[in-house]
C-alpha cells in the first residue's frame, strides 16, 4: 500500500467544514490506493445529509456516487468502505488515473476529537487520527504515523508548509501574492508600508519590521521557509544570522551572484561558519537571473518546493 502522510487541502477544509455544521455527515477517506491515485491515502471529503460536499477524493469520477452511499452510511450508522477502480463491483465507474481506491465512509464521526485535531494543526502540532473501520470510533494521539494496523486507519497530520517573509517592494508582495494564492500559511515582515498593505489587501498576515531583526516571538520551525527579498542587501545578514539559528528547511535571499559574494563576506565576518553558508538558497530560484517580479515568484516558490519534497517529507 502506497503510505503518505495526510496532504494540505487547497480550499474549503473538510473536518472544519463538518464542525462548523450542526448538520449530520459522513466523512469520506482513501483508505487504500493501488497503481496510480489521483489523491494520497488519507485524503479526506466530507458528505453532508442533503447531499452537499467539501473535498474531492479524485479528479471527479466517484464524487456522486459516493453521495449515494453516503446515504446509506447515514441510514445504517455504520462505517463500510467501497471500491472503485481495480476490482470494484461497479464497472460502469472508471478511474482515469487507471488504478484502485478504497474509500471509508464514517457516518457522524467524532466532532470532540475532529476539534482536537483541529486545534493541534492550527498550533502547528503533529498527530495522528486513528479511525476504527468497524466501528468509527476515533482517537487523537500525538504520534505521527500513516498506514493500516489491524483494522485501525492511521491518518497522520503535519504542519503546513509555512512561509516567512521579508523585504520590500513588488518582488516580496508578488511573492507573497502567490504563496497566499497557493494557500499557504505566511507571514510578511516589511519596512515598507505600501508593500505590507499590497499583502495585507489579499488576506496575508503582515507585521512592520523596524530594524533588520526577526520578531523575537516569532517561531520558525522545520516546516517554515524563510524568503528574502530586499534590494538593500544591508538588511539580509542580521536577519540570515537569526535564520541559520533556527530549524528552517529553506533559507534564501535574492540578488545577483556579486550580491550572494558580498553578503557571505559579512556573514563570515560575523562569526557564520562557512558550512552553514550552504544552508542559503542564493540566488534564489530555479530560473537563473529572473527579473520580473511574476517570474522570480514562481521560480522562488518552485525551489520551496522542490525542497519541501527532499527535507519535509
Amino acid at each position: 500500500m502506497n503510505v503518505m502522510t495526510q496532504p494540505l487541502f487547497r480550499g474549503p477544509d473538510p473536518i472544519e467544514a463538518l464542525l462548523e455544521s450542526q448538520e449530520d455527515a459522513v466523512l469520506a477517506v482513501i483508505a487504500g490506493t493501488e497503481g496510480p491515485a489521483y489523491r494520497p491515502l488519507g485524503t479526506m471529503m466530507t458528505i453532508f445529509g442533503d447531499g452537499k460536499r467539501v473535498g474531492s477524493l479524485s479528479s471527479g469520477c466517484i464524487e456522486a456516487d459516493l453521495t449515494l452511499h453516503a446515504k446509506r452510511a447515514h441510514r445504517t450508522r455504520s462505517p463500510f468502505s467501497v471500491r472503485y477502480g481495480k476490482g470494484s463491483p461497479f464497472k460502469d465507474i472508471e478511474l482515469t488515473c487507471g488504478g484502485g481506491l478504497d474509500i471509508l465512509l464514517v457516518p457522524n464521526p467524532n466532532r470532540n476529537v475532529l476539534k482536537d485535531v483541529v486545534l493541534r494543526r492550527r498550533q502547528r502540532m503533529a498527530c495522528t487520527l486513528e479511525v476504527d473501520s468497524a466501528n468509527g470510533e476515533m482517537r487523537c494521539v500525538e504520534s505521527v504515523t500513516s498506514g493500516w494496523s489491524d483494522q485501525i486507519l492511521n491518518i497522520a497530520f503535519k504542519p503546513e508548509l509555512r512561509f516567512v517573509i521579508c523585504g520590500k517592494g513588488p518582488e516580496a508582495s508578488t511573492f507573497t501574492a502567490l504563496v497566499q494564492a497557493g494557500g499557504y500559511p505566511n507571514l510578511l515582515l516589511s519596512p515598507d508600508e505600501e508593500t505590507r498593505a499590497a499583502a495585507a489587501r489579499l488576506g496575508s498576515e503582515t507585521r512592520p519590521l523596524l530594524t533588520p531583526s526577526l520578531p523575537k516571538d516569532l517561531a520558525i520551525d522545520d516546516r517554515t521557509a524563510l524568503a528574502l527579498f530586499f534590494h538593500d542587501h544591508d538588511w539580509e545578514p542580521p536577519i540570515l544570522t537569526q535564520a541559520l539559528k533556527s530549524n528552517a528547511f529553506y533559507i534564501g535571499a535574492q540578488g545577483s551572484l556579486r550580491a550572494r559574494d558580498a553578503r557571505n563576506t559579512a556573514l563570515l565576518g560575523m562569526g557564520i561558519a562557512e558550512s552553514e553558508l550552504q544552508r542559503i538558497h542564493g540566488p534564489v530560484g530555479l530560473i537563473p537571473s529572473a527579473r520580473d517580479p511574476g517570474t522570480l515568484a514562481v521560480s522562488v516558490l518552485a525551489e520551496v518546493l522542490a525542497e519541501a519534497q527532499v527535507r519535509c517529507a
